[in-house]
C-alpha cells in the first residue's frame, strides 16, 4: 500500500468512496454526493493535505484536512476527514493516512487536529482513540440523516 498525495486523476475514484459513504452510511451526516470537479477543487486548494491510500493501482481511501473556522486565530487548528472503501477497513489503511496527514500538518505548522465523528460509527470513535484523539464533546441530535437525529462526537489531538 502506497500513501501519496492526491492527483486529479484520484478525483473519480475517491468520489466513489466518498458517494458510497453518503449513500449508505450514518459516518457522516451529509446527503449531498460529491463530485469529480469539486474534489478535483480540494485536491488543488488542499494540497499536501489531501492524501490517497493506494492499492494495486486503485485508491482504496483518502484523508483531507482543512482550517477548523475561517480567520487567523484558528490558523494552527484543523478538522480532517478520513474515509476507506469497505474492502481496505481493518487493513491499516486509515492508520497510515493518518500518520502521513498529521506529519503534513505538522509541516505547515498545525498545532491541533479535530474529528467531528458521527455518534453512530463507534468504530470510528474507536479508531480516532486508537490513533491518539481524546474526546471532548459529545453533542446530542445535531446530524439529521435517515429521517433520524444523531449525536456529534468531537474529538482532538494536540499534534
Amino acid at each position: 500500500m502506497v500513501i501519496r498525495p492526491a492527483k486529479d486523476r484520484d478525483a473519480s475514484q475517491i468520489a466513489a468512496i466518498w458517494n458510497d459513504v453518503i449513500d449508505h452510511t450514518a459516518i457522516t451526516f451529509t446527503t449531498e454526493r460529491k463530485t469529480c470537479a469539486g474534489i478535483a477543487a480540494d485536491i488543488a486548494h488542499r494540497g499536501p493535505l489531501f492524501l490517497v491510500a493506494e492499492q494495486g493501482g486503485q485508491v482504496c481511501g483518502f484523508a483531507t484536512a482543512f482550517q477548523f473556522r475561517g480567520g487567523p486565530g484558528y490558523a494552527h487548528t484543523y478538522e480532517h476527514s478520513v474515509q476507506l472503501s469497505a474492502e481496505a477497513r481493518g487493513q491499516g489503511a486509515g492508520r497510515r493516512l493518518m500518520q502521513a496527514l498529521e506529519q503534513a500538518l505538522r509541516g505547515q505548522g498545525a498545532h491541533s487536529l479535530w474529528a467531528g465523528v458521527s455518534g453512530e460509527n463507534p468504530g470510528g470513535v474507536t479508531f480516532h482513540r486508537a490513533v491518539g484523539f481524546t474526546e471532548i464533546a459529545r453533542l446530542p441530535e445535531v446530524g439529521f440523516k435517515f429521517g433520524r437525529w444523531m449525536d456529534l462526537v468531537l474529538m482532538q489531538k494536540i499534534l
